[in-house]
C-alpha cells in the first residue's frame, strides 16, 4: 500500500463515511453535522442525539479513533444478552477494506464493521462486525 499521510487519510476516511451515511439514508441533517462540524451521531432505537451530549461515549470515541486510526461515523446503543454495549461504526486505516466495511443484506439491514464497547463485561469488547437495520433515517443495532 502506498504511504497516506494523516490528514490525507482521515479527509478520505471522513468522505467514505459520508457515503456510507449516505448509503444508509441516515437523516441529512445528521450527515450535514458529520460533515461539517466533525459530530457523530448515536443511535437508539432509531432515534438519537449527538454523542457530544455523553461526554464518556464521546471520550471512548476518541479513544478508538486516535488508538486505531479509525473514524467513527455512527453510535448505536443497546441492550443485547442482558447487557449494555455501544457500537462503534467505523471506516477502517486500510483504504483497500473500505468497500467490505458496510454490505447489504436485503430487507433494510446491513452487515457493518464496528467496535463493540461492552459497558458490563470490558474484557469482551472488540472489533467485529455487527447486523444494522435503518429505517426512518436512523439505524438500530440487530445483532
Amino acid at each position: 500500500m502506498n504511504e497516506i499521510t494523516t490528514n490525507t487519510l482521515e479527509e478520505k476516511q471522513k468522505s467514505k463515511a459520508i457515503e456510507f451515511l449516505k448509503q444508509l439514508k441516515i437523516y441529512k441533517s445528521y450527515i450535514k453535522g458529520f460533515k461539517e462540524e466533525n459530530e457523530v451521531f448515536l443511535f437508539e432505537q432509531f432515534n438519537g442525539y449527538w454523542v457530544s451530549e455523553e461526554p464518556e461515549v464521546e471520550a471512548k470515541m476518541r479513544e478508538i479513533e486516535q488508538k486505531y486510526n479509525i473514524k467513527v461515523y455512527a453510535i448505536t446503543h443497546e441492550r443485547l444478552f442482558y447487557k449494555e454495549m455501544y457500537s462503534f461504526l467505523f471506516i477502517s486505516k486500510y483504504p483497500e477494506d473500505w468497500d467490505n466495511l458496510l454490505q447489504y443484506e436485503g430487507h433494510n439491514q446491513y452487515h457493518t464493521a464496528a467496535y463493540v464497547w461492552n459497558i458490563d463485561w470490558e474484557e469482551c469488547s472488540e472489533f467485529g462486525d455487527v447486523l444494522i437495520e435503518r429505517a426512518s433515517g436512523g439505524i438500530k443495532r440487530i445483532g
